[in-house]
């Protein structure tokens, strides 16, 4: 076995490229880097990424620490093995449009997706978050803590507004393609997955994917890809992991 995968499960980054590797029947190593903190940190792995960040994968003599990099190694060097053959583009012309779905993905929905998750991690489960009103309560609430609940419901404000802009953009889209690229599963829609997960996860921001008619058929139906749920076994807790 030559390829491997430092990381966590739990990590987008980490998650697309496993998704990628399921798709394509590649066999793999995960490693996770997550069990290994400070001074047990693997000193291979330090030697491969001696700042620590969140994903390393080797094949071979090839080793790539950018997920969408990856995924395009994957694909291109793996192209005739799994059921999805073409998840690159069989030519010039289909891996244009995937490259430009894929650099959307990168540069318009990973930040303020990635920004939602976060503030809604902070945000009490109850705050109402329809903009209409409630807020932060009066009283009874530490000045810093105040503070950092304002700061977070900044932040998803601006993303839901970031988001809700390019995902009519996506409804438009998929309202004349069944994916972002055309009619096949390609890594621009496996790019989206990670994210677009936790989105859907939560009821408070999962209304972006669910009131967007074409926007959630597309959901449902990559999420519902084999490879997606073999990752989302593996970020269950290690006693329930299932064996991949």
């Amino acid at each position: 076995m030559t390829v491997k995968v430092f990381g966590s499960p739990a990590s987008t980054e980490v998650a697309r490229v496993l998704t990628c590797l399921f798709e394509k029947d590649v066999e793999f190593q995960l490693i996770r880097v997550d069990s290994f903190r400070g001074p047990k940190r693997m000193p291979q792995y330090l030697k491969l990424q001696p700042h620590g960040e969140a994903l390393t994968f080797e094949d071979g003599n090839v080793t790539l620490v950018e997920s969408r990099k990856i995924l395009r190694h994957i694909a291109d060097k793996y192209k005739e093995q799994g059921h999805s053959k073409d998840l690159f583009g069989p030519g010039a012309l289909e891996r244009a449009s995937i490259e430009q779905w894929l650099q959307t993905e990168a540069h318009s929905f990973d930040i303020p997706s990635a920004d939602m998750a976060y503030s809604l991690a902070y945000l009490p489960p109850d705050m109402p978050l329809d903009g209409r009103g409630g807020g932060l309560p009066a009283a009874g609430m530490h000045p810093s803590h105040r503070q950092k609940m304002e700061e977070m419901l900044q932040l998803f404000e601006k993303s839901r507004k970031d988001l809700g802009k390019l995902l009519d953009i996506y409804e438009q889209r998929l309202g004349e393609e069944e994916f972002l690229a055309g009619s096949k599963f390609t890594l621009a829609d496996l790019s989206h997955l990670p994210n677009a997960d936790r989105l859907a996860a939560d009821p408070r921001s999962a209304r972006l994917i669910e009131s967007r008619r074409n926007v959630s058929r597309w959901w449902y139906t990559i999420s519902g890809r084999d490879s997606w749920k073999r990752v989302k076994e593996l970020q269950r807790p290690p006693s329930a992991e299932a064996p991949f």
